[in-house]
């Protein structure tokens, strides 16, 4: 299973969505944000050298961390050198290797964001409770139909009381999980582990348990 998590804005918590199912899931996190890369891991290749042909994709899978990563390099220069129609055959890879991979996409609609929805079985779609932000996000679900990235679930990020999920699973035409906003989701994040490590018994840990859920029951 590929499993793209995208979101037309930036900012609104798409590497935390992934980098949770990651660790729900038992995959690979594949950090595909090739000019803003916000999973760090420790010294070595990354997918900056694997679009450069630089390293094996195996290599670069960081497997000593509280989820499996594949990073991505944070230099200008690094994104520029790789070309990025490897990253279909890339995923691919990690994905023989490890059975399941989640790809955490960068925002907005170019050639960059439409490449790991072209190597997804399925997607999911993270945006917020503002306007502006489902905007973009119903632009991304129309992209990934044509990619053939079938919306698994949408994640309603950074809640507070009373989130609009019937207005948005309307919206999207797809099962819609709130996360409430919450200083613990992103201490985890800070040290690139889920919220379930350091909050188990908590509501935040509990929605990603649920988002999970849904991802499993649409993806075989």
């Amino acid at each position: 299973m590929i499993l793209a998590v995208a979101g037309g804005k930036g900012g609104v918590g798409k590497s935390t969505v992934a980098l949770e199912l990651g660790a729900a899931l038992d995959a690979v996190v594949v950090d595909a944000d090739l000019s803003m890369a916000d999973l760090s891991a420790r010294r070595g290749p990354d997918l900056h050298d694997v679009l450069a042909d630089r390293a094996d994709p195996l290599e670069a899978v960081c497997e000593d961390g509280p989820v499996r990563l594949l990073p991505c390099g944070r230099t200008l220069a690094g994104a520029r050198a790789g070309d990025v129609t490897r990253l279909v055959s890339a995923v691919e890879a990690v994905e023989d290797a490890y059975e399941s991979v989640v790809i955490d996409c960068p925002a907005g609609m170019a050639a960059d964001a439409g490449m790991p929805l072209l190597a997804a079985d399925a997607s999911v779609l993270v945006t917020t409770p503002r306007e502006f932000a489902l905007a973009d996000a119903l632009r991304t679900r129309e992209l990934a139909r044509e990619l053939d990235a079938g919306l698994a679930a949408a994640t309603l990020n950074r809640t507070g009381e009373n989130p609009p999920i019937e207005e948005v699973r309307r919206a999207l035409g797809a099962p819609v999980v709130a996360i409430p906003d919450d200083e613990r989701v992103r201490r985890a994040h800070r040290h690139g582990a889920p919220v379930a490590t350091i909050a188990p018994e908590t509501r935040p840990a509990d929605r990603f348990a649920v988002l999970a859920e849904e991802v499993g029951r649409s993806v075989p």
